[in-house]
């Protein structure tokens, strides 16, 4: 069985055009498991629920950034070893050195393409 029909990937971005295209783009890698949130907490509450091998989140969100998704995530004992990819279209430099202190296993810039962030996916967690 191929990792990209068993890999659940939780995609958070409050925007809807983002979030869809992020989904639309993982449906074209042949991602089977692919849910969303449109924030940092409802993302978190569902990982609650049930959790993800992998998020992908955006930084800038209201409420609970990327950032404070990170580390809410680093700091649950049964989430912590969430595998996480922070996208942004600011790629300024104190917040990828931010994300990887709070460990964060991968940064890609917006706008990317699909093969981008394949490459990213697949430095994380494997070939799909």
């Amino acid at each position: 069985m191929a990792l990209r029909e068993v890999l659940e990937i939780m995609v958070v971005d409050d925007m809807s055009t983002s979030r869809g295209m992020l989904v639309q783009a993982l449906d074209v890698m042949g991602v089977l498991h692919v849910r969303h949130a449109p924030d940092g907490n409802a993302a978190l509450r569902a990982l609650w629920r049930r959790p993800a091998h992998l998020v992908i989140s955006d930084f800038c969100m209201p409420g609970m950034d990327g950032l404070q998704l990170l580390q809410a995530l680093r700091q649950d004992p049964g989430l912590g070893a969430t595998a996480f990819i922070l996208i942004s279209g600011r790629a300024e430099p104190h917040v990828i050195a931010a994300g990887r202190v709070l460990g964060m296993n991968q940064f890609l810039a917006k706008p990317f393409a699909i093969l981008d962030l394949q490459k990213v996916i697949e430095s994380v967690v494997g070939r799909l």
